[in-house]
């Protein structure tokens, strides 16, 4: 069975406690947006996959019951900062398994400011951490400092793709200033300034190379789609709403995570890639079919990782990759034209909801200024240490 995006909605990323609302608040928000776009009322909802990571156990009821109290079964997921995209898949495996032709999923964040501590949604102690063993490959090759460990983990892989490949500090840039240029045209995004090359590398240092600007910031926000079958759709009358989810795929770390005690591994790339290998093939559509993509640039190394990870160009030609323009207007993709998580924000839960919507909008072209031109196939890109990465291929 097939799966289908028909409403999607979010609220804008801010800065943490720089409005005064609870994450039900935003859930309310996101979610009754995303119904409105698809013209759906809530009583249609079969199922709900609600994703978060800084707030208790069934807060995911606590948000929808503002949308309505119909006894749906409402199940909360937590991947780290893979959240929102982990929900996105169960609402599809529930659709695409029959279990239900209506399913909300629905990520939020309500975030503290300042850094993440090394376990995500944890407490910050590294040693009970479930990122522990990631963090040890990181010790042990490159020792720990008192820089965020976050940014430590992605600023280590960054190095070690400088020493290897001879990727440079102003490629590095270069991923914050494309993304940064990209927010500009974005009401939701947490940021919408504009940054040049050398802004961005006489920012402050986080974890060298990496300065503040290359660096998501904590966020708080909601998003929020709506995945119904292909009955759904033709019941409803949501053909020119519906965007196909034509292939999606998760995976988590294997051996090839750590056996290289290398930071490049450990921080994802062996997991897009084989996710991305398995979106393809479910999909029949390969890198070359994309027109537009949203991936998870945590950091400005990420965005370079995840370039190889999903096969736009070889191990180590990824600087080169960005520095020519081919991932923004005029090139060959358009990667994050939403700002993504450096400049859009990022509010774990909600992160690859969000993607989903901005695709969704694109494919659509319902995306105003941001628009890409023709833009008839998607690919959104989430990832979370400990580790999860979903690749998601929709095409309108």
């Amino acid at each position: 069975m097939k799966a289908y995006i028909v409403g999607v909605g979010m609220t804008r990323f801010e800065k943490p406690e720089s409005r005064d609302w609870h994450y039900w608040d935003m859930a309310r928000e996101a979610g009754a947006a995303a119904l409105d776009d698809a013209a759906v009322p809530y009583s249609l909802v079969q199922q709900a996959a609600v994703g978060y990571c800084f707030q208790p156990s069934t807060a995911g009821q606590r948000a929808v019951y503002e949308l309505g109290l119909t006894g749906i079964p409402v199940y909360n997921v937590n991947n780290n900062c893979a959240t929102g995209s982990t929900a996105l898949m169960m609402a599809r495996q529930f659709v695409t398994g029959g279990l239900a032709d209506c399913v909300l999923a629905l990520g939020f964040e309500k975030m503290k400011r300042g850094s993440l501590g090394g376990g995500g949604g944890g407490d910050g102690d590294l040693r009970t951490s479930p990122v522990a063993r990631h963090y040890g490959i990181m010790a042990a090759r490159h020792g720990f400092d008192m820089t965020p460990p976050t940014a430590q983990i992605f600023g280590n892989a960054a190095r070690e793709h400088m020493e290897r490949h001879g990727t440079t500090p102003r490629q590095l840039a270069a991923v914050a200033a494309k993304n940064h240029r990209h927010s500009a045209a974005n009401p939701y995004a947490q940021f919408r300034e504009v940054y040049e090359v050398d802004e961005i590398l006489a920012a402050k240092p986080v974890h060298q190379p990496l300065t503040r600007l290359q660096c998501s910031p904590t966020s708080d926000g909601a998003a929020a789609v709506l995945v119904v079958s292909e009955r759904f759709v033709v019941e409803h009358g949501l053909h020119h709403k519906a965007v196909e989810i034509a292939g999606q795929a998760m995976t988590t770390d294997t051996e090839d995570s750590f056996a290289s005690g290398s930071c490049v591994d450990v921080v994802g790339r062996p997991m897009s890639r084989a996710a991305a290998r398995q979106a393809y093939e479910a999909s029949g559509l390969g890198i070359e079919d994309i027109d537009v993509i949203e991936l998870h640039d945590c950091f400005s190394v990420n965005e370079l990782l995840t370039y190889e990870a999903l096969g736009m160009c070889a191990v180590g030609e990824s600087g080169k990759l960005v520095e020519s323009g081919a991932t923004t207007y005029g090139g060959r993709w358009v990667v994050n034209p939403s700002g993504g998580l450096i400049s859009k924000g990022h509010p774990l839960g909600a992160t690859g909801l969000a993607q989903a919507a901005e695709l969704t909008w694109q494919l659509r072209g319902e995306a105003g200024p941001r628009q890409v031109r023709g833009a008839r196939t998607g690919l959104a890109h989430n990832i979370g240490l400990g580790g999860a990465a979903v690749v998601t291929v929709l095409r309108a």
